[in-house]
């Protein structure tokens, strides 16, 4: 009984770390609407779509998140020292109006896109999004080579970011 209890527990233990990291972004994650700066509904499919042929950071986060707000100068020390790759945001604010004063306070350049879905909207529920920040980077073919980073320190960035 005492080897059951421990092989049981190692199990749970093994499946609650294992994470999801997909390659590819699943067809409701691509078909979820996303509101631009300029108040439009786009699809996150078009969204990627634009940036066809260009490596993308996406970092997902709010203008409330204080991790979020920490990490912004690393993102914009990458930003600086990568200017050829494409920048893109998206928000989990509370409303528009909250992020948009956001990205205009804290000077944010990139593709700025609300997650009017939130959290547990089809994009959220792909990526398993349970904190922010959350980096991903996209390469020039779509193909997701860095899914689950919290940390914009976070070396897998820097290493995927690295124009050949």
């Amino acid at each position: 009984m005492k080897n059951f209890i421990i092989i049981f527990f190692i199990g749970i233990t093994i499946l609650s770390c294992s994470t999801k990291n997909s390659t590819q972004f699943s067809k409701e994650a691509l078909n979820d609407v996303f509101i631009s700066l300029e108040g439009k509904k786009v699809l996150f499919k078009d969204v990627i779509e634009k940036h066809k042929g260009k490596k993308v950071l996406i970092d997902v986060w709010a203008s409330w998140c204080t991790d979020c707000l920490k990490s912004l100068p690393e993102v914009k020390k990458i930003q600086e020292e990568n200017p050829e790759i494409a920048y893109m945001y998206l928000s989990l604010d509370r409303n528009q109006e909250d992020w948009k004063n956001g990205v205009n306070r804290l000077k944010i350049n990139g593709d700025h896109y609300f997650m009017q879905s939130g959290w547990e909207g089809k994009f959220g529920e792909f990526l398993g999004l349970n904190w922010i920040p959350r980096f991903m980077v996209i390469d020039e073919k779509g193909k997701i080579i860095v899914f689950d980073a919290t940390k914009a320190t976070d070396k897998l960035i820097r290493q995927s970011l690295e124009i050949m």
